[in-house]
């Protein structure tokens, strides 16, 4: 049977070295019943990563490389290695050495019980701030509540999945991409790993604050009507809340004493509905933005060149 490992690469020079070792290892251990096979995706590096891993390409036959020709992103990466990927199994795991290569040997053990989908659950956070852990756990929870399907708590691109998994991805090619709810989304047995994630190995997060705010939007937009539900909703409570107030004006005019609010009210009401119809216009927008971005109809990602492939 056939491993296909797919490392996604972003200017991880500081981290292939070990990252490497720590791969040929698991090869090895697993080499008796496994023939395992690396697809490195170079996702437009600007360091020494693509030299080093095209080094390494060439050296070894089952180091496959795939180079863009520029940076498309990290979930784009996961999709093409999974494009590439041949054999009975394919593995997912990132370059930054937090997710431990060595768990890949307990995920196709789980999978040989009958599982088509190991999925790693982080139970521990080793060398992250207090902020990004608070703001992980907010998110997954709040992502559960919002999305239409079940995505496990806790969990990143850290998996393994069998050859109809795999095949059944490979079918999704919208642009807008968020892994781990599109495979969740394909259903089939799957089952939880969970381990303790250490800390980067080096080099810096390419998940900063913006790009993990993006990458939250996408996941919601992409999986969930409700913030159009919760949109339509407002704008109701907002209609009946204008009602009952231009209401009870008209009855302190027509009926009592008490003078109307004057000009500091009725602008403070404009601004604040005015900025709620200019937020909901632009959350409408987002999801007008993705079908503007589905229809041209681009592939997801272009190639530079490959080894070994």
């Amino acid at each position: 049977m056939i491993l296909s490992i797919v490392v996604p690469i972003f200017n991880e020079q500081e981290s292939i070295p070990e990252l490497i070792r720590r791969l040929e290892g698991l090869r090895k251990r697993l080499s008796p019943e496994l023939d395992v096979k690396f697809i490195f995706v170079d996702d437009g590096s600007t360091d020494e990563s693509q030299s080093m891993l095209m080094g390494l390409a060439n050296k070894h036959e089952f180091v496959k490389l795939i180079s863009f020709s520029r940076n498309f992103g990290h979930q784009i990466a996961i999709t093409a290695g999974i494009d590439h990927a041949e054999g009975d199994y394919v593995a997912i795991i990132d370059g930054d050495l937090q997710d431990p290569p060595e768990l890949i040997e307990d995920m196709y053990k789980l999978a040989q019980q009958g599982y088509d989908l190991v999925y790693g659950r982080r139970r521990s956070r080793s060398g992250e701030t207090w902020f990004k852990k608070i703001s992980a756990t907010v998110f997954y929870r709040l992502l559960s509540y919002m999305c239409d399907i079940d995505i496990p708590y806790d969990t990143g691109d850290f998996r393994l999945m069998s050859r109809k998994v795999a095949g059944a991805f490979r079918s999704l090619r919208e642009r807008h991409r968020f892994v781990r709810g599109m495979v969740p989304w394909i259903g089939f047995n799957s089952v939880a790993l969970e381990y303790d994630r250490d800390q980067r190995y080096a080099g810096q997060t390419k998940y900063p604050l913006r790009k993990m705010i993006s990458f939250a939007a996408t996941a919601i937009l992409s999986f969930s009507r409700k913030p159009l539900t919760i949109a339509t909703r407002i704008g109701v409570i907002t209609v009946v809340v204008g009602l009952v107030g231009a209401l009870y004006m008209l009855y302190l005019k027509l009926f009592t004493g008490t003078p109307v609010p004057g000009l500091t009210a009725i602008l403070t009401t404009i601004v604040i509905f005015g900025g709620m119809q200019i937020f909901l216009i632009g959350l409408v927008g987002e999801y007008i933005a993705r079908i503007f971005e589905e229809v041209k109809g681009r592939p997801l990602y272009i190639i530079d060149q490959t080894r070994n492939l």
